[in-house]
């Protein structure tokens, strides 16, 4: 079993998974960020080019295969769970169903992103932020914060391997803060050595490549 990628931050001993979660094991804590259900639907809706309507049903799967393997008690989805306000209220029933199914006995926490600031009509508490132990979570990191846990950015990186470049969502991390990866199956990324994520992680920060395999490499800038 793949059992990911451990680091510490701020005395938290944490573990990047393959897909994209991070699991806390010491509170049975299992986060996902960038989920971005419904991004089929809002696309559409906005006239955008026809996407497949099936990356929220992908989405559901792979967090439901999380959920299976590890002894989860808290999820917490990081914002943007949801592409838009009238996309959360346009889920298909079925994606309601699996979505009530997966939260039946833990603790289901919505941190409010900026494409969902609102709450929407799903089981759960739905937070601008929240501080568990040592770690505060919210959507968008702040500069010059301390012991925080982020998204929003969907950072990936780059590498060459064996001649060839290989391009995977990406943990970023430093003595400080996280950075995680979307979680959603249709989200893009912005490459690490972007001015922004540049700006937020420290000299020595690391980027964990998602995958089979999870990989920690000095962060790309």
């Amino acid at each position: 079993m793949n059992t990911g990628y451990s680091f510490d931050i701020c005395g938290a001993r944490l573990t990047a998974l393959g897909s994209g979660a991070l699991w806390w094991a010491d509170h049975g804590l299992l986060c996902v960020s960038d989920l971005h259900l419904g991004k089929a639907e809002r696309v559409a809706r906005r006239g955008g080019s026809a996407l497949p309507p099936y990356e929220t049903t992908d989405t559901l799967i792979r967090l439901a295969a999380e959920l299976d393997r590890l002894p989860v008690r808290v999820v917490m989805c990081l914002g943007d769970s949801f592409d838009d306000l009238q996309a959360a209220h346009a889920l298909p029933e079925a994606a309601r169903l699996t979505l009530t199914q997966l939260q039946a006995g833990r603790q289901w926490l919505w941190i409010e992103g900026n494409h969902d600031p609102g709450p929407v009509a799903l089981g759960g508490e739905h937070l601008a932020e929240v501080t568990i132990g040592p770690l505060r979570f919210r959507h968008i990191a702040q500069p010059d914060t301390q012991a925080e846990v982020s998204g929003h950015y969907h950072p990936k990186a780059r590498l060459r391997l064996r001649g060839r470049a290989v391009t995977r969502p990406a943990f970023l991390y430093d003595d400080q803060r996280l950075i995680m990866p979307a979680f959603g199956t249709y989200t893009g990324g912005l490459f690490s050595d972007a001015p922004v994520l540049q700006a937020l992680m420290g000299p020595q920060a690391c980027a964990i490549l998602t995958g089979p395999q999870p990989t920690a490499i000095p962060m790309p800038r």
